[in-house]
């Protein structure tokens, strides 16, 4: 392990919750030392030649339940992506172009740190909830959707750590600065700047003067009502963890008829947080908008992992869609 995983492990423990009282006759160790069991907790971590990797297999046939389960709402049936979640699969050869697609299995360099992604960081909402041989089978399932590995074939810690990912040669050493050595350059240092490239080209730049085409495609939705057709493309990062079908539940609960309904009351939702249901409120189109601007600000504790939608014109639009999808 890092020294500086203790280091850091120490710190965090000292100072995390610094400030904030602990409960009448409660201790929670802090200024104290990390235990190595507390430390081990942390020191997760896989490199690209495989150590750390641990005990425990899987094969894409056994992943692939796992991944239907777990990643699908997210990243499609056959890793093609629903929404803005990342594609998983394809996009060969298309590195060099000017609209790369970046999968596992066009970009990623090393399966293992497949592996690591997956185990620390998903489920989006549920991290670390996954066995490591449900890992395994959703690495396995992934790769093979990418045709790097079979069927059937068996990952652990020794297969994985031997697969050869199709782009593993394609990252370059970063030997910057390319500056000369001495005292830094401060004023009047380089010539001219040729611009060699624009964003525009993979539609991240808005045209015109301060996104004036994304304004004017908002400017239909006027400042009360909302417009309810472009609230459903936005709704589609929503729509990976919320259904808008009755009783059809995904990592949150579903959002029919969610106005006028009582906050923490889905029939059949058990992960409600304990700040949720206790908020004693009924949602409105009002606080419907103020907990999709900022969830955590506006119910302190909420198990909703999202961190809001900083736009007032898409929380509007997506609440409009809301409205009118419960008129129907």
């Amino acid at each position: 392990m890092c020294a500086w995983v203790e280091r850091v492990a120490v710190v965090v423990l000292a100072l995390g919750v610094a400030g904030a009282l602990p409960a009448a006759g409660k201790r929670y160790g802090l200024g104290t030392p990390a235990t190595a069991e507390q430390i081990a907790g942390w020191d997760i971590d896989i490199r690209p030649d495989g150590v750390g990797l641990p005990p425990g297999e899987g094969t894409a046939e056994q992943g692939e339940a796992v991944y239907v389960k777990q990643c699908a709402t997210c990243h499609g049936e056959f890793g093609e992506a629903i929404g803005r979640f990342p594609v998983l699969m394809g996009g060969r050869g298309t590195l060099t172009s000017e609209d790369p697609v970046k999968t596992v299995g066009s970009y990623w360099p090393y399966a293992s740190t497949v592996f690591d992604y997956v185990r620390r960081a998903m489920p989006f909402g549920h991290a670390q909830s996954l066995t490591d041989d449900e890992v395994y089978g959703i690495t396995a399932f992934v790769l093979n959707l990418n045709e790097i590995v079979e069927y059937d074939e068996v990952m652990n810690a020794r297969t994985l750590a031997a697969v050869q990912m199709p782009n593993r040669d394609g990252f370059i050493k970063d030997d910057r600065p390319d500056v000369p050595a001495g005292e830094p350059c401060m004023s009047a240092c380089r010539g001219e700047v040729k611009v060699t490239g624009k964003a525009r080209i993979i539609d991240v730049t808005p045209e015109g003067e301060g996104g004036e085409s994304s304004q004017a495609a908002r400017s239909s939705a006027g400042d009360a009502g909302g417009d309810p057709s472009r609230g459903k493309t936005v709704f589609a990062a929503c729509g990976a963890c919320h259904s808008l079908n009755d009783g059809e539940h995904r990592v949150g609960p579903s959002l029919h008829g969610v106005i006028g309904r009582k906050a923490g009351g889905a029939r059949g939702f058990e992960r409600y947080s304990t700040a949720m249901k206790a908020s004693g409120m009924t949602w409105d189109e009002e606080s419907l908008s103020r907990y999709i601007a900022s969830p955590q600000s506006f119910v302190a504790g909420t198990n909703m992992p999202f961190p809001g939608l900083p736009d007032a014109s898409d929380v509007r639009d997506v609440v409009a869609y809301l409205r009118e999808s419960a008129a129907r």
